[in-house]
């Protein structure tokens, strides 16, 4: 690795002082090293890796920005709250610069989802999501009614606040909040979540990663029109009556480097300390 991008969240490191100082400690050694702090700041050619400086959002969208060009990995340094998706904290920067430079990392590759949204039986948009794709109700309407399809056979109809299909990645996100079960992020699977459903016995299902999930919005009470948004990462477009929303495996993946020796166990009862 020669070229490091450091991809750094204004709102976490405001004076740039963590920014700054990961930008020196790779230009003394030799490394080229480019700084992304805005949205429209473009991703220099050749980058080899990325680090980002924030919480799991910024994670999501370096991510988001790397699809489409190389693989490139991505290191996350913690300067967020819990931050399931970062590796290192900012007290070990100087040791995970060390480790990168002399190659003493591993790459770990994370399963990510393809997303449709159908209407009127035309595909209108695509998009893809590391943690979760989630379709919920628009605003304060009542609960959104939906139909849930695996492999094409209809699996069950729900009223709720909306629906989470996550990967392993996700599960530490939205769907963790929502009751849903931690799943160890290396594994390949779907996992859906109903967001507060109306009634005493739904749950989360867990399916293979090669299920392909169809959710699709019928008419409401005494076929009222339904409105509803489905979210990519958090990235919104909004639905209606009669969208059918298609979820699979994508074939893309997200490349993440791993410096420490923890496990996941061990980081997760970490985290879930610090938060306690």
């Amino acid at each position: 690795m020669k070229h490091f991008c450091i991809y750094t969240n204004l709102h976490k490191d405001k004076d740039l002082l963590m920014t700054k100082h990961i930008q020196k400690l790779l230009t003394q050694k030799g490394m080229e090293c480019s700084v992304k702090l805005h949205p429209e700041d473009p991703m220099q050619p050749g980058t080899d890796c990325i680090l980002v400086l924030g919480g799991d959002g910024t994670v999501l969208n370096a991510a988001r920005e790397r699809i489409g060009k190389q693989n490139i990995p991505i290191l996350g340094i913690n300067m967020g709250t819990l931050g399931y998706l970062t590796e290192v904290e900012p007290e070990g920067v100087e040791n995970a610069v060390e480790k990168l430079l002399s190659g003493d990392f591993e790459l770990e590759s994370r399963m990510m989802l393809d997303g449709s949204l159908i209407r009127c039986g035309k595909e209108i948009h695509t998009d893809w999501a590391l943690n979760d794709i989630v379709i919920r109700r628009d605003g304060a309407q009542q609960l959104l009614q939906f139909h849930l399809y695996v492999n094409k056979k209809f699996l069950n109809k729900y009223q709720a606040d909306g629906m989470i299909v996550t990967t392993p990645t996700g599960s530490t996100g939205y769907n963790l909040s929502a009751g849903g079960p931690i799943v160890e992020p290396m594994a390949s699977l779907l996992v859906l979540t109903p967001i507060c459903p109306h009634t005493l016995n739904q749950r989360s299902v867990v399916l293979s990663a090669e299920d392909v999930v169809e959710i699709e919005i019928p008419a409401g009470r005494e076929g009222q029109e339904q409105h509803g948004v489905v979210n990519f990462d958090g990235q919104a477009v909004e639905i209606a009556t009669g969208d059918l929303i298609r979820i699979r495996k994508s074939a893309q993946t997200t490349e993440f480097i791993k410096i420490g020796d923890a496990g996941f166990l061990e980081t997760l009862h970490k985290k879930m300390s610090e938060n306690g």
